[in-house]
């Protein structure tokens, strides 16, 4: 947020201010009590430590006795402004904010397994949205300050920053990250984000948004895995609600992250998977965790739809199956271990 003019002077001289006009008050008054009551300077130091503080000062002439009164009146004046000014610096935001920064700096330095959402307008927030339901780790990169803060309020990781910037792709850990979707401000900043993003990570998962086909393709060549038309997308869906409304329906409680009860996931093959080289009445996936196997999807990307129960599993598939969550937890993770 722009900071006026006016404010901007105030808080540069406000933590050094007060306290150059302490240390002045408290070098006044050494110097003062030194010539007037010929004391050394430690002295004279220490009474005028003594006097700022209002503590009880040895016996003087009435020369010191008036500067004594005047000192009092400076000293605990300047102190009193000193302290106040500090204080509203750090009650305001100085010493909160610089901790906040610090401990976001250390929480992206440190996060792993996130997604990068690159733009935080009407689609990225939305997408965080769901990522923050299911509690996927993400970091927001955004150029719009505004934008930042509001995404810093609802609790995610956020940079000010350019997404396309190499280093800031780096702050944000994309060597460690799950998968990037840019979502920024338009196709020729998303093209150069999924640029950057894949010179750096070869083998990152890519998402991007397209506002036309022309685009689709520019972000296809630069590196994209998905490009996502919000426009093509809604008109089927509208298409396919007007056609077919309960399928729609259906759909939508499976890939719901608020139902409880049923959900559609994909499940990874891992190479010594327990399951892998199995056929899928073998593994024996529906009375093991009562799910049900919608489709594989091949290493080659190839879709494979209500597969047969003697279809085998391979390694490095995707089983889409659903089921109850916990269920389709519990195959997630035995599917990841190693065969013993």
């Amino acid at each position: 947020m722009p900071i006026a003019k006016g404010e901007r002077g105030f808080r540069t001289q406000g933590p050094v201010f007060p306290v150059a006009l302490l240390v002045s008050v408290v070098v006044f008054g050494t110097v003062g009590y030194a010539l007037i009551e010929r004391w050394s300077v430690w002295q004279a130091f220490y009474v005028t430590v003594l006097g700022i503080t209002t503590v009880d000062v040895p016996p003087m002439s009435r020369g010191g006795q008036v500067f004594t009164v005047f000192l009092l009146v400076a000293g605990v004046g300047a102190t009193l402004y000193t302290f106040t000014l500090l204080a509203t610096v750090v009650v305001e935001g100085g010493l909160p904010k610089r901790l906040q920064r610090r401990r976001e700096a250390r929480m992206l330095e440190t996060i792993t397994d996130h997604f990068i959402i690159c733009g935080y307008g009407r689609i990225g927030s939305i997408v965080a949205e769901q990522f923050r339901r299911q509690q996927i780790p993400y970091v927001v990169v955004e150029r719009d300050a505004e934008r930042v803060q509001l995404a810093l309020e609802q609790g995610a990781l956020g940079v000010e920053a350019d997404a396309s910037r190499e280093e800031v792709l780096k702050r944000v850990g994309i060597d460690r990250a799950r998968g990037l979707v840019a979502v920024v401000g338009t196709d020729a900043e998303n093209v150069y984000t999924v640029l950057s993003a894949r010179v750096m990570r070869p083998n990152l998962f890519i998402i991007s948004r397209a506002e036309t086909d022309d685009a689709t393709q520019k972000l296809k060549r630069a590196g994209a895995d998905r490009v996502i038309s919000p426009y093509q997308i809604g008109g089927m869906q509208i298409a396919q609600t007007a056609l077919r409304p309960a399928v729609v329906d259906f759909v939508e409680l499976a890939t719901s992250a608020d139902n409880i009860e049923l959900a559609m996931e994909e499940i990874t093959i891992a190479p010594k998977s327990p399951f892998s080289n199995l056929s899928i009445v073998d593994a024996n996936l529906r009375q093991r965790y009562g799910v049900i196997v919608i489709g594989i999807q091949r290493h080659d990307r190839r879709m494979q739809f209500n597969p047969e129960p003697d279809t085998r599993i391979e390694s490095g598939d995707k089983l889409v199956v659903l089921g109850r969550p916990d269920s389709l937890k519990r195959l997630e993770t035995d599917a990841a271990e190693a065969k013993v």
